[in-house]
């Protein structure tokens, strides 16, 4: 969000500035992902095929007990870094109406727009976990090409979305119960559809034979 912010404060206003300030979007899932951090929407695929192959009660529990824990944690996060966007002098005051555009843009979808353009980008974070071991030097741009279509293509993260969810409570521009009903569970929902019953299944299909055989 910081990353989109700056490039739309200081980008010419042209046409093409929308492609280039999305390239701001990459930032935080380039330190996340790179940096081996835990990033929910990762988890739609790692931790829901070993459920595939051990189909048991006990793999199903561990990984909502992850989900729940990862999920919190993200959460936490985005508001601690829109109180540091809003609360305090951190930011330049030249950056934050473009905080607040943003913002407003990305919880203003609707309940229904919100879970369908969340879809997009559940599949496109399971494809990245999918290809990254392939990836070796190539990470990089794997990652910034692959997130920059999420922002590119105005889709909705239930992670980057609750920084700009969080914006807006702070500002009072959104209610908890919108933000929540109206936002965060359509997004997360919609991820979650995208990454695992999508992706998630279609991945399986490839490899479950393999699966089977080492059983």
């Amino acid at each position: 969000v910081l990353g989109e912010a700056i490039f739309r404060t200081y980008l010419p206003d042209t046409e093409y500035r929308f492609l280039i300030e999305n390239l701001g979007y990459s930032l935080g899932f380039l330190a996340v992902i790179m940096g081996r951090m835990q990033l929910f929407t990762e988890n739609t695929i790692t931790t829901v095929l070993p459920i595939m192959r051990a189909r048991s009660w006990v793999s199903f529990y561990s990984m909502m007990r992850l989900w729940g824990i990862v999920l919190s944690a993200n959460v936490i996060g985005a508001f601690a870094a829109a109180m540091l966007f809003m609360w305090t002098p951190a930011i330049s005051p030249d950056i934050v109406p473009a905080i607040l555009e943003l913002s407003e843009h990305a919880t203003g979808l609707g309940t229904y727009e919100s879970f369908w353009r969340a879809i997009p980008a559940g599949v496109i974070v399971a494809l990245i976990v999918w290809m990254l071991p392939q990836a070796d030097e190539t990470s990089f741009f794997l990652i910034l090409v692959f997130t920059w279509l999420i922002a590119a293509g105005d889709f909705a993260h239930i992670v980057a979305g609750s920084v700009e969810m969080a914006v807006m409570i702070l500002v009072g521009e959104l209610g908890l119960g919108t933000a929540v009903f109206g936002f965060f569970i359509p997004v997360l929902v919609g991820n979650i559809v995208g990454g695992t019953i999508i992706f998630t299944l279609v991945a399986w299909g490839q490899v479950r034979d393999e699966v089977e055989e080492e059983n």
